[in-house]
């Protein structure tokens, strides 16, 4: 059990350079590569209470500061910075910890499982003064840097809907996830379109469907395992969003993906490993006179390294790298997550630098958390409506 009290000596980041320890190294190590190849981290450590594990990443990417207990990294005067890739339940008390110790910080999704556990992290990102950023991966997709560029420039006209998914089977995967609350891991679905339209989720209604196994029911007491949710958005007029996210028990390919209907142009990405639509609707109508001429084609979302320190462009797509221990087998690393990962690494690293909130500050993670936290309220209540709290961003 982690439990800092109050806020350790901080170490100021000088010459542009900070100090992180990546901690959880199951999908945290996609990260320390990309880490120590950005012009702005002076080093990396990693930890890990999988020793083998530890030695096994510390071995691939020739890391030498390596720590089996995370207390050793937060009392440690050698960081500055922790990135968060553990198992969920422990995000939020891992983040006040990472906090309240003087370390600036980022976490894996979500950013907690309860409205308080939200509201705590955005006060200590307040009082402590540090940067703290929830690493979403759909906000840094090459899908959502195409279309939000399309609506920047008005090619979808105003907005009418929006709706997304997150279907995952997650059998075999770590004890942790067994049974858990579907809208309780939601922001994949729900932040690249509230961050498109810079929008709020103000209320909900979310239905459970299906049936689970009660060995899994009973582990949080969620029956459930598919969740689908309607919310109601704060655009400036109304706009809905429907959102579905399935854990268990149920025949679909995994999928990530977002559609956008506009009056003039609409996106739709319905198979994860398929490109998306764009459809587009003329002025005139149709020769019979019914209905619009509507055009569609396939689109490519065009790479974003461009974006990106030369060190570590290469990360936004495969890159094959050496296995020390199995020389004759190559590793892929990078492109994981539609290529978001160094962006989200790149947009933490600069916000510490540059001392500005992230992107994805504490408020800005909870606008994109609560959602789901109250989706899974109210589907447990019979669909009950259920009001979402506001949080303003960090000025």
């Amino acid at each position: 059990m982690v439990a800092w009290q109050g806020s350790q000596r901080r170490r100021r980041v000088d010459n542009d350079k900070i100090r992180i320890a990546v901690v959880g190294l199951g999908f945290g190590s996609e990260f320390p590569q990309i880490y120590a190849d950005h012009p702005n981290v002076e080093y990396v450590g990693i930890c890990d209470v999988d020793v083998k594990r530890l030695n096994d990443c510390g071995d691939l990417h020739r890391i030498e500061r390596r720590h089996s207990n995370i207390e050793d990294v937060l009392g440690s005067d050698d960081y500055d910075t922790v990135h968060l890739c553990t198992p969920l339940h422990s995000h939020a008390q891992l983040t006040l910890a990472a906090l309240r110790s003087g370390k600036h910080c980022a976490c894996a999704v979500p950013m907690g499982t309860s409205l308080n556990e939200l509201r705590e992290i955005i006060d200590a990102e307040r009082e402590t003064g540090l940067r703290y950023m929830m690493m979403e991966t759909q906000v840094y997709s090459h899908h959502y840097f195409y279309v939000q560029a399309l609506h920047e420039a008005g090619e979808f006209g105003r907005i009418q809907f929006m709706r997304t998914h997150d279907y995952h089977d997650m059998e075999g995967f770590a004890d942790w996830w067994r049974g858990l609350p579907p809208m309780h891991y939601a922001t994949h679905a729900v932040s690249p379109l509230l961050a498109i339209t810079q929008s709020e989720a103000t209320s909900v209604r979310c239905l459970g469907s299906g049936v689970m196994s009660q060995e899994y029911t009973q582990i949080y007491g969620n029956p459930y395992p598919i969740e689908t949710a309607l919310f109601t958005i704060d655009a400036g007029y109304d706009l809905a969003m429907e959102a579905t996210v399935s854990r268990f028990a149920t025949s679909r390919d995994s999928m990530e993906s977002f559609s956008i209907y506009g009056e003039a142009a609409s996106f739709e990405w319905q198979m994860e490993l398929e490109l998306p639509v764009l459809f587009r609707m003329s002025k005139e109508l149709k020769k019979n006179g019914h209905g619009r001429q509507i055009t569609h084609e396939r689109v490519t979302p065009p790479e974003t390294s461009k974006l990106l320190p030369a060190e570590i462009r290469k990360y936004t797509r495969h890159e094959v790298i050496p296995d020390p221990a199995n020389p004759h087998i190559p590793l892929l690393l990078g492109h994981a997550h539609h290529g978001s990962h160094p962006h989200m690494v790149h947009e933490f690293v600069r916000s510490i630098i540059e001392n500005r909130p992230s992107r994805i500050d504490a408020p800005t993670a909870a606008q994109w958390t609560a959602p789901g936290i109250c989706a899974h309220e109210s589907a447990m209540g019979g669909g009950m409506i259920v009001k979402i709290p506001s949080y303003s961003p960090t000025e």
